[in-house]
Formats: C-alpha cells, structure tokens, sequence
C-alpha cells in the first residue's frame, strides 16, 4: 500500500467514513430543500413537485442501483433492503399523488422520505459496512454519479474468479440491478454458482433468467438476465 493509501479506519481518513459524509451531506441537503418547499406558500407548489419528480425519484433511483443492490443478496440484509424498497414505492406513490394538489400527500412525502434517510442512514449503512464484499467508497461514488445524470460501470462480462468466494455477491447482484429489462450479463466463476441461483431466487423470485453457456470443469459461464416482463 502507498504511503498516501494509509488511513486508520472509523476515522476521518477511512474512505468508508468519508464516503458515508458525502452521503450524509446528500442526504440532508435533499431533506432542507423539501422542508423548505413544502412549507405552505402558495409559489412554492410548482417547485415542490419539479424537485419530488427530479431529485427525490433520482435519489431513490440511484440507491436501488448501488446501496439496496449490493445489499439485497445477502440473507442477513435482504429483509431489510426489501422494507426500504417498499417504502421508496410508498414515497413514489404520494410525489406521483403531489399532481392533485392534496396538500396530505406533500406533508406524507416529507415525512416518508424522512424516516427512509433515517433507516439509511443507521441501519443500511452500518450493516453494508460489515457485509463482506460491498465496496461502500466505491457504492457512494456510483451512487453520486447516477444522481448526477452520470452512467456508471455495466460490464458485459463479470469474472469473480480472483474474488474471495465470500466476496462476489454484492458485486454480482449490483450488476444485476443495472440491466433493463430484456438485458443480461455473464457471470465466469470457478465453481458450479447453484448457492448464488438460490440466492437470486430469494431475492429476485422469477424474475431474472438464468441459462448455462459452459459448464466446468475448470470454468463455469451463466448468462443472467432481466426477463422483458420483470419489474424487480
């Protein structure tokens, strides 16, 4: 390690300390900003609703993608990846409720939002940094570049065979949540990755498709998919 990798972790020079600032930064300056617009001004209802649809949605949008993807395979998180995406369905649900000028809805969305950083912010994070595998500098970077309009890595191919076996998932269903629907990526690994269909099944149930190209001994390659008719 170079002398300016060097850091002491849980302290301000650990990347994964600092990764969960920047978050944490985003994630109140998204929380000031709807306090302010939700307050009741009578211009203020056309900007509410610009900011839920644009930055709100692309929030959600962009953890689905890194934090709730990485997180979603793993026995211990899955439960809870699960709640927090429903709650992002419930949030969704009252912006796309904002339309119909129901005042309720706009408290409902501040609120929501609210306790969903809140869940993020003490549950998610802490448990993705003691999940073997989640990367979560790399994650929060991902995730600043989608909420930025940006595109992030989508690699046809994913090889984990250098991975440590305990390792390789939170990178390989990351990549999975990245595929629109009808699209799909390959998996190389050194081993028949049965526990993993197990896994995708758990998380993802018949909604991701799952077909052999070559079989060992020394290679396994499965081509893993997003059916055209999933929407998980």
């Amino acid at each position: 390690m170079a002398a300016s990798e060097i850091f002491i972790a849980s302290t301000g020079t650990d990347p994964a300390v600092q990764a969960q600032a920047a978050l944490a930064g985003t994630q109140q300056r998204l929380l000031d900003r709807l306090a302010e617009l939700a307050a009741p001004r009578p211009d203020a209802r056309g900007e509410l609703i610009d900011f839920c649809t644009g930055e709100v949605r692309g929030y959600l949008a962009a953890s689905y993608q890194t934090l709730y993807a990485a997180a979603s395979g793993a026995a211990e998180t899955r439960l809870l990846v699960r709640a927090l995406r429903q709650t992002a369905s419930a949030i969704t649900a009252r912006i796309d409720a904002l339309t119909t000028a129901d005042d309720t809805s706009t408290a409902a969305v501040e609120a929501l939002f609210a306790a969903h950083v809140g869940v993020e912010q003490t549950v998610l994070l802490p448990a993705l940094g003691g999940l073997p595998g989640a990367d979560l500098p790399t994650l929060v970077a991902d995730f600043e570049t989608l909420l930025g309009g940006g595109r992030v890595d989508a690699p046809d191919v994913i090889d984990v065979r250098e991975i440590p076996h305990g390792r390789r998932h939170p990178r390989i269903f990351t990549r999975f949540s990245r595929l629109a629907p009808g699209e799909a990526f390959v998996l190389v690994n050194n081993h028949d990755p049965k526990p993993l269909r197990r896994e995708f099944q758990a998380t993802h149930p018949d909604a991701f498709t799952w077909d052999y190209v070559e079989s060992g001994p020394e290679q396994w390659q499965v081509r893993i998919g997003r059916p055209d008719r999933a929407d998980g």
